[in-house]
């Protein structure tokens, strides 16, 4: 049976943020933060050590950095500072047992977002997709006098940072896996019009014959729990009944 979470042909290949993690607990590292935060949508380089991160940083730019306090051979504080002398990158960082003054002096020093272990990688992906938005806001030129800033649609969901992210009417940014991005993606390009199990499922996989149906129904299941959970907002995914799953883009007053 092939994967679905490396195949959504209905949606485009935009590049991927770049994201490089640096942890030196390589389990932590490995085994859950680089293919969890891949499942969200990121190019995700590993890195153990502040050396060895600064070595990718000379082969290729990054839009993100994920990292740790405690580190082997650099204070994770000081590789902040360096990273902001450095570039305008976005910072996430993530710690144990540190104190109250380590955070502030982190966000005084240039990161943008600080985070507690254990990492919960949902939470993360969202806050790198949030960042994310924050970042390409910043290279977004400014108006002109004779031309002003297009609305931002209010009380409707939307897709936003190319399809990763499902935003509510009250601006709650939930991060979405690829099979939920992809189902997402149909149902919301066809917003108001039920969408038929078998669209759903040829968008999860190349071969719908050797497709389990019962794997769309748990992506349907999860998308509206985490939905539900994290926006407290009305679900915008319906059943309709005998047509397949209906999305509705306008909240209800």
């Amino acid at each position: 049976m092939k994967d679905f979470a490396q195949h959504h042909p209905s949606r485009p290949s935009p590049r991927m943020p770049r994201v490089a993690v640096l942890e030196d607990d390589a389990d932590l590292r490995d085994d859950i933060l680089v293919p969890g935060l891949r499942d969200y949508g990121f190019d995700i380089t590993g890195a153990g050590t502040a050396a060895e991160l600064y070595r990718h940083m000379l082969r290729q730019p990054f839009d993100m950095v994920v990292l740790d306090i405690g580190l082997p051979d650099e204070d994770g504080l000081s590789v902040v500072r360096h990273l902001r002398e450095l570039s305008d990158l976005g910072i996430v960082m993530l710690t144990g047992q540190r104190t109250r003054e380590d955070r502030i002096k982190a966000l005084g020093d240039g990161a943008d977002a600080f985070l507690a272990k254990p990492a919960d990688v949902e939470v993360l992906a969202a806050t790198l997709h949030s960042l994310s938005r924050r970042l390409q806001g910043r290279n977004t030129s400014a108006p002109t006098a004779s031309s002003s800033p297009a609305p931002k649609p209010q009380g409707s969901w939307r897709l936003d940072t190319d399809g990763w992210c499902l935003v509510s009417p009250s601006g709650v940014v939930v991060a979405l896996t690829v099979p939920e991005r992809s189902v997402l993606h149909i149902l919301v390009s066809r917003a108001g019009t039920p969408v038929g199990r078998e669209a759903l499922i040829a968008g999860l996989t190349e071969d719908v014959y050797d497709f389990d149906p019962h794997r769309l129904d748990m992506v349907i299941h999860r998308l509206r729990r985490k939905i539900s959970e994290q926006t407290g907002e009305s679900v915008p995914l319906v059943t309709a009944r005998g047509a397949g799953y209906l999305f509705v883009t306008d909240s209800p007053h």
